[in-house]
């Protein structure tokens, strides 16, 4: 008879996102073992390989964030707030510039693994999916069609949040919110 899981898929991905962040692409299976208070057996078993983990981990990171934004939307006063706290959402954990280049040398690195480029195609076009939905919800006299200002929009997250991690100035957060207030207040007419 097979011993019950007693420790998560969830808390081994997490255990991996920590790790990736502190060590970039050059983790192991074992740091990500130790850093979960578990044996290299349990996370080899559980994923079959760094690959399989990372494979994981990407589609993890995409359900979650997609949750986070429409959960943040669902809480908002109007649309547009909705919209905007959606985006928001996106790095909200992403505080450490240092941290922020090691997620960006491990993207890298996945972009040379076609399995790998092909789940972020699909983080990218969730994320982006979940913007439309909210734009369509949102009156901007001035700016594109949803879709257009969906891929906009989704285009600013990545780009504003790699600038940062490559050359950091005050906090992610505060350099998103003032960005995306930016287009947003420009497609209001303000």
């Amino acid at each position: 008879m097979a011993r019950p899981k007693t420790i998560t898929d969830e808390r081994l991905l997490a255990a991996a996102a920590e790790v990736i962040g502190r060590r970039g692409p050059g983790f192991t299976i074992a740091d990500v073992a130790e850093r979960a208070g578990v044996s290299v057996g349990t996370v080899a078993g559980r994923f079959g390989s760094k690959s399989g983990l990372l494979r994981a981990l990407t589609r993890q990171t995409s359900d979650a964030n997609v949750r986070r934004m429409r959960e943040a939307a669902a809480a908002a006063a109007d649309p547009v707030a909705g919209l905007r706290a959606a985006l928001l959402t996106w790095f909200e954990d992403l505080t450490d510039p240092v941290e922020a280049q090691h997620h960006l040398a491990q993207l890298g690195v996945d972009l040379i693994d076609p399995e790998l480029r092909a789940l972020l195609a699909e983080l990218y076009g969730a994320t982006e999916r979940t913007v439309l939905e909210l734009a369509r919800g949102v009156e901007l006299p001035r700016g594109p069609g949803p879709e257009r200002a969906a891929r906009v929009l989704t285009g600013l997250l990545y780009g504003v949040s790699m600038d940062w991690s490559v050359r950091p100035r005050g906090e992610l957060a505060d350099r998103l919110a003032e960005d995306v207030d930016a287009v947003l207040d420009a497609w209001k007419g303000r």
